[in-house]
């Protein structure tokens, strides 16, 4: 038995990685999922848009698309850095999210399972911090590239020795 005092600082899945850790084209997948009815619901619950398009199938049928269409931001924070790895492989060294750019491709229907990815695409070196640039992706089923952009994270770099 162990009877060392618990710490829950210490309590992490590793060890933080600073920006001078990171590299160019270091990928951060994301957990697939398909969209469905309850996606629907909250996206439509959470952002107040009531468009038929979104929400009624006949309509949607009517305006020649063969299901309930996903809105674009659904699409779209379906590559938010927290629902994967990036925020636990950088830990307590992220500072800040600043900025974020994206262009919607294909259509998303209700049902289409989708694939988010982060890539590091840029990393701006700064006096104590780095920007760090991922490009988001997101690929349907069938391999199509339905959304892509950008997330502009602020990173903190690596404490020289003897700093705090």
């Amino acid at each position: 038995m162990n009877d060392e005092p618990f710490d829950p600082e210490a309590h992490r899945d590793a060890e933080p990685r600073y920006f001078d850790d990171l590299k160019m084209g270091e990928r951060f997948h994301i957990p697939s999922r398909t969209i469905g009815d309850a996606n629907f619901a909250a996206f439509q619950l959470a952002s107040g848009d009531n468009h038929p398009i979104h929400y009624d199938l006949e309509y949607c049928r009517r305006q020649g698309h063969p299901e309930m269409l996903a809105h674009g931001l659904q699409v779209l924070i379906q590559t938010a850095p927290g629902a994967g790895q990036f925020p636990h492989v950088v830990g307590e060294a992220m500072l800040a999210y600043v900025e974020q750019s994206s262009r919607c491709l294909k259509p998303v229907y209700r049902g289409d399972t989708v694939y988010p990815r982060l890539e590091i695409s840029a990393l701006e070196a700064r006096r104590t911090t780095g920007l760090v640039t991922l490009r988001a992706t997101v690929h349907n089923q069938r391999g199509e590239l339905v959304l892509e952009g950008e997330h502009k994270i602020i990173i903190r770099r690596r404490p020289e020795e003897g700093e705090d």
